[in-house]
């Protein structure tokens, strides 16, 4: 299976160009912050030199300036991101 065909690939795989563009602070580079052991155990390969600390709060704090509703907004990304992770770890077992 190919990552672009997985549940919120949408948010993961720019973020994944946005790691290797040294620009960790996008919606998708801090999803695979948050995730980065989830993903790296499933077989996912990303740089890891640029991972915020803290890419929860990061990325909380960064939708609550561009939103009016940051709470089910963050809580919705973090369901797609459970949603990739589920399907990739699939994957990988498959």
């Amino acid at each position: 299976m190919k990552l672009q065909e997985l549940p919120g690939a949408e948010l993961i795989l720019p973020g994944l160009e946005d790691l290797s563009n040294g620009n960790p602070e996008t919606v998708g580079a801090l999803l695979i912050a948050i995730a980065s052991t989830r993903l790296t155990e499933a077989g996912l390969r990303f740089p890891t030199s640029h991972l915020v600390p803290e890419p929860e709060l990061a990325l909380y704090d960064r939708l609550q300036k561009e939103r009016d509703d940051a709470y089910p907004y963050y809580n919705a990304l973090l369901s797609s991101l459970n949603s990739f992770c589920n399907a990739l770890e699939l994957t990988k077992t498959a």
